[in-house]
């Protein structure tokens, strides 16, 4: 009885470390680079020996993957719960939404953008498949949009790609208590978003208003 009493307890415990491990792994990523990053550095920040690390995470790249996996999974979980006014502009309820997710995590976005070409092949495989997930969200509105004429859009991917690269910049630069608000970001980089995809009638109507 003794035994299996300890087993939850010991399962909680892993996970414990484990979720501690991920944490210290992400700010040593996010502040080093995954390749100057060691496991020794990770297992001394977490408390453990190096070798207790290989108990949750096999290898380096196996963290790499699960941060990046984890914040696609949660990004993808949080635009499915997310809730907007009725009759909001689709586009602007993925804008506001983009921005505002990714800016409480910068740490989580650096490491998902600029550490991709140190996944391996097969990993990143894995994770380019749940970017596309999320990538089509904005290509289905987009081209919704063009199609009742609300947007004009020659490639709904490749706009895609460039309205997501735009808004996930902005974490690189934004700092809390700067002179633009999160608020003014968001209005800023909607109407940069609404003009790249305004129907060319509605652009001249704004250059000769």
């Amino acid at each position: 009885m003794a035994t299996n009493a300890t087993k939850p307890q010991s399962r909680a415990k892993g996970l414990e470390t484990a979720g501690r491990v991920r944490k210290a792994a992400l700010k040593r990523f996010a502040g080093a680079g995954y390749a100057a990053v060691s496991m020794r550095e990770i297992a001394t920040d977490v408390g453990v020996r190096p070798g207790a690390l290989y108990n949750h995470f096999p290898t380096k790249q196996d963290i790499l993957k699960d941060l990046m996996l984890s914040h696609m999974t949660d990004l993808l979980r949080a635009w499915d719960a997310a809730v907007f006014a009725q009759d909001t502009d689709p586009l602007e309820c993925f804008v506001r939404f983009h921005i505002r997710y990714h800016l409480e995590r910068a740490d989580e976005v650096f490491i998902s953008y600029m550490e991709l070409r140190n996944l391996e092949p097969e990993n990143f495989a894995v994770i380019e498949a749940e970017r596309r997930r999320y990538e089509a969200i904005l290509t289905d509105i987009l081209e919704k949009g063009a199609a009742s004429g609300r947007y004009a859009v020659e490639d709904a991917r490749v706009a895609t790609r460039a309205i997501i690269a735009m808004l996930t910049g902005i974490p690189t630069w934004y700092r809390e208590g700067g002179h633009l608000s999160e608020q003014q970001i968001e209005d800023l980089y909607l109407n940069m978003v609404r003009k790249a995809v305004a129907p060319i009638a509605i652009n001249s109507q704004r250059e000769t208003g």
